[in-house]
């Protein structure tokens, strides 16, 4: 795979990275449901702004995300 970027994403998009077998809306929801079960990124993720209706990832979000979930 290529070097990730990190840069503001969907979250369809970053799910998509991480589970490219799944259709786009259970790729979102098994990323989601990594996330809520990281406490330490779920609570940091929040204090940057996240919202569970938020669309697109800041890239230091997405830093966040790949700090605690790696790599996609």
């Amino acid at each position: 795979m290529e070097n990730f970027i990190i840069r503001a994403y969907t979250k369809k998009e970053l799910a998509l990275m991480y589970f490219p077998d799944s259709t786009p809306s259970t790729a979102v929801n098994h990323l989601m449901a990594w996330i809520h079960r990281c406490d330490p990124l779920w609570q940091q993720l929040q204090q940057m702004g996240y919202y569970t209706s938020s669309k697109v990832l800041t890239p230091r979000q997405v830093r966040a995300v790949v700090e605690h979930l790696g790599e996609p």
